[in-house]
């Protein structure tokens, strides 16, 4: 059947997404959304995205990995998908949208997609990582030469080791390169590889440096560009109104015919 998708990057984190308001794609064909993602054989993406409706709010998101199955929320996917929403007319400048792990605002500002991420109840905090769940579960690393860090190698053997290999678990790793800037990079689950970046994981990195003395807003670099991270510590140990910004660009658009 023929397909019409839209491929959109964040910061080098890519995703297929599709409209799926009028219910013209079977989510329940992984193997479809594994073949539309894979990077010799179809589109290839990090992610595939349907945007569809919702009662109550402005669309839904719903998120795949590139091995097909279903995911927890994907920052740099959201962000995408509020651009592709907003081109697509569901809203004008503010919107309201729901995903896995709940409701979700977002507003767009000079092009950058500004998206509210869920509230932090608290950071699991050990001797040498920390680890959190930010709409997706995240391993937190402080790290020296992040630059020639074998992040594959070290994000591999974490996500599979004892404690996380059951349900997975992303990994990143961090270093210090400013005055209130970090280098994150990341081995993510689903995708079980390094990507170019990853929101969820962008973000956990930057509350676990907020633990180090770093202030909101948090400047991020990774592979493919900058973003940044504002929050609000409350009086419990956890975090609100935690945003997470950064540029969301369509790549180009097409049709494919899937078997």
């Amino acid at each position: 059947m023929p397909l019409h998708f839209y491929k959109y990057q964040g910061t080098g984190n890519d995703f297929v997404i599709i409209d799926n308001r009028e219910g013209v794609f079977d989510a329940s064909r992984t193997d479809l959304i594994k073949q539309i993602c894979d990077r010799r054989f179809g589109v290839g993406a990090d992610g595939f995205m349907l945007l569809e409706n919702t009662p109550g709010y402005d669309f839904k998101m719903v998120y795949f990995n590139a091995d097909g199955n279903e995911s927890t929320m994907c920052g740099n996917g959201g962000r995408c998908l509020v651009a592709f929403a907003y081109k697509m007319g569901v809203f004008k400048t503010n919107t309201r949208f729901l995903a896995i792990d709940g409701e979700h605002l977002a507003h767009i500002e000079n092009e950058i997609v500004h998206l509210k991420m869920i509230n932090i109840a608290e950071i699991e905090q050990h001797e040498t990582f920390c680890w959190l769940n930010t709409g997706s579960p995240h391993y937190v690393k402080f790290v020296d030469d992040i630059v020639d860090f074998p992040v594959f190698e070290e994000g591999k053997a974490i996500r599979n080791n004892e404690r996380f290999k059951a349900q997975g678990t992303n990994v990143n790793f961090v270093e210090k390169i400013g005055d209130n800037e970090i280098f994150v990079r990341t081995y993510e689950r689903g995708v079980e590889d390094e990507t170019y970046s990853c929101g969820t994981g962008v973000t956990a990195a930057a509350l676990v440096a907020s633990l180090k003395g770093f202030e909101s807003p948090v400047n991020i670099k990774t592979l493919g560009g900058q973003l940044s991270i504002a929050f609000k510590a409350n009086t419990t140990g956890g975090f609100e109104e935690v945003y997470l910004n950064g540029p969301a660009t369509l790549v180009f658009e097409g049709d494919i015919t899937l078997s």
